[in-house]
């Protein structure tokens, strides 16, 4: 089963940072190299990208970075939302719904550590809440 989702920045840098080989944020990035998970971005997204995972403070090498930036476009679709109107707490998080929300008829979910920062619906899910998603089959949010 193939889903489309946007995947937060939060998701790639605790993916990135992780220890732990099971958590469910390192399983969604997996989930993108292995093509289970097509990530929808737009180039707003890839500047927030590169921008955050170049901060001093994570530590993270350039390799990695590449790794993750390269894997977004060359297994992504890009996306280019129509404005919704939508005002969040985190202002610059909007690109990050207006994507998901352009390619909620194919089922677009929007994955992210941060739910408070989005309105509470349906396909604003967790990293965890992904991995169910994609080991039970379910595509429809």
């Amino acid at each position: 089963m193939k889903i489309y989702a946007v995947i937060d920045t939060n998701v790639i840098i605790a993916a990135l940072l992780t220890k732990n080989s099971d958590a469910a944020t390192l399983r969604v990035l997996h989930a993108v190299f292995d093509g289970s998970i097509t990530p929808l971005y737009h180039e707003d997204i890839l500047l927030e990208y590169d921008e955050v995972l170049h901060r001093k403070k994570f530590h993270l090498k350039e390799s990695s970075i590449q790794l993750v930036l390269t894997a977004i476009r060359q297994y992504g679709l890009e996306v280019r939302p129509q404005p919704t109107g939508e005002i969040l707490l985190d202002m610059d998080d909007l690109i990050f719904y207006e994507v998901a929300m352009e390619k909620r008829s194919d089922d677009a979910w929007l994955v992210t550590g941060n739910q408070k920062h989005f309105p509470a619906r349906s396909f604003i899910v967790t990293p965890a809440e992904m991995m169910e998603i994609l080991e039970n089959g379910e595509n429809e949010a």
